[in-house]
């Protein structure tokens, strides 16, 4: 028996109490409690995801906007999330969604419904985003098996801090995940972003391990994230326990939430960070939120292979998964 048929959404304990297994918070529910994420209640002895069914924003992206650069490069993704979220970040940049717990259960999207809006505005992947997908999974994965099913990829962007069965489920049908990788001060993940760090560093291993493409994003916050040490350790864990291949996303960060008087940061801060990770070896390094250069070179010949003009602008010059002239192969997902 695979381990997908075996993952259970909780456990259940004396006295209709509940333990939620779909995070690392492991919330143990008495009889009409919410766990911290605001939506999985214990009624009645088990786990209900009130979201489920219900979600508040739904878009048709360019899939660079998740951000992934190494999946299918210039195709639409239908990206969807609900409310509620299982971290606390001061500086979210979708908290008027993550941070609600008030759910419209006058949206109603089916599991069916949502797979025949990707198919109907040609998405060639499905998103888990917006809020955290973590929270949602007994919908989103009703979702992504039909999709997976039609052909459609699936694509979770999370705070990776899914329980390790949960990881493990993903591997039968979730294609690819965008990490992002906070800080690299457990202390801060765990004071301020109510987190872990070596939780989310083990979510990464198991997600590569499992075979699920990954790119990991960390939003650079000047003076929280971004000595030359945190930024140095943060390259180095990608680089030996990732991978080389594994693309880095560096994103500014714009004064947002409950860090409005915090300074957006400098886009020379992103290119030290960069610099920083190309000497951990990182093959591929884009920065975010800002007016930079986004292609992707060939790490062998430096031969331009995708230009990125702006989203959803995408020139790509790759012959399958290969240079067109040194013939090195690209890592990715490409069709």
């Amino acid at each position: 028996m695979t381990y997908h048929e075996t993952f259970k959404y909780y456990t259940p304990e004396e006295n209709r109490k509940i333990v939620c297994n779909l995070c690392r918070h492991r919330c143990q529910l008495k009889e009409g409690e919410v766990g911290i994420c605001g939506v999985n209640q214990n009624v009645e002895g088990e786990l209900k995801t009130l979201v489920y069914g219900h979600p508040v924003a739904v878009h048709v992206d360019p899939v660079e906007k998740k951000p992934l650069y190494h999946l299918i490069p210039g195709s639409k993704v239908l990206s969807f999330g609900t409310v509620g979220c299982n971290f606390k970040c001061p500086f979210c940049q979708n908290w008027d969604i993550s941070q609600s717990k008030m759910v419209n259960e006058d949206i109603e999207v089916s599991p069916d419904l949502m797979v025949e809006l990707a198919i109907e505005h040609g998405a060639k992947s499905i998103a888990y985003t917006y809020n955290e997908p973590t929270i949602f999974y007994p919908y989103a994965k009703d979702i992504g098996l039909i999709a997976k099913e039609k052909g459609i990829k699936n694509i979770f962007v999370s705070n990776g801090f899914e329980s390790p069965e949960m990881v493990d489920d993903m591997a039968s049908w979730v294609d690819a995940a965008n990490i992002d990788l906070k800080s690299w001060d457990d202390k801060y993940y765990k004071k301020v972003l109510k987190g872990g760090l070596e939780e989310v560093r083990d979510t990464l291993r198991r997600l590569v391990k499992n075979g699920v493409w990954v790119e990991v994003t960390t939003l650079l916050i000047e003076g929280e994230n971004d000595s030359d040490k945190e930024l140095s350790e943060m390259a180095a864990f990608i680089a030996n326990d990732l991978g080389v291949h594994v693309p880095w996303h560096l994103s500014a960060f714009y004064p947002n939430y409950k860090m409005q008087d915090h300074d957006a940061t400098k886009t020379a801060t992103l290119k030290r960070a960069r610099k920083i990770g190309k000497e951990a070896g990182l093959k591929y390094i884009y920065l975010g939120n800002v007016d930079a250069d986004s292609d992707t070179y060939c790490p062998h010949c430096e031969t331009l292979l995708i230009e990125r003009k702006r989203y959803g602008e995408i020139t790509t010059h790759l012959e399958g998964d290969r240079c067109p002239v040194c013939k090195n192969t690209i890592e990715g997902v490409w069709e």
